[in-house]
């Protein structure tokens, strides 16, 4: 229902990234939360999920964009994140633990949605 692609695909990772940090806390594993994240000159980054209150990872929402998003590495810098994901809704998925990674990386979004809970 909703028409913008861009927004459809935010709304869908939100959906994934909710459940997972609610599943996360309901099994004891820590108290997460998800938050959107903004400086204040207005450098965006989709969702910042924390572990017992501390930065965990970033996710940027992409449909198609492969090119790595500036503010990513940005807004890790600012928060300490140890994960940043720029996470693109059309492409194929691939073998690959996205947690291993520290840096800013673009992972489809198939894959990371996969290693959620």
């Amino acid at each position: 229902m909703i028409g913008d692609v861009g927004k459809r695909a935010e709304t869908f990772v939100a959906c994934h990234l909710l459940k997972a940090v609610e599943g996360w806390t309901d099994l004891g594993l820590g108290k997460f939360d998800l938050f959107y994240i903004r400086d204040k000159q207005k450098r965006e980054v989709d969702f910042l999920v924390t572990q017992d209150n501390q930065p965990w990872f970033l996710v940027e929402v992409k449909n198609a964009e492969s090119h790595l998003s500036p503010a990513l590495a940005l807004m890790q810098a600012q928060t300490g994140a140890k994960h940043a994901f720029q996470v693109v809704i059309e492409e194929p998925y691939i073998e690959s633990d996205c947690f291993l990674h520290q840096e800013p990386v673009v992972v489809p979004a198939r894959t990371f949605l996969s290693q959620l809970l």
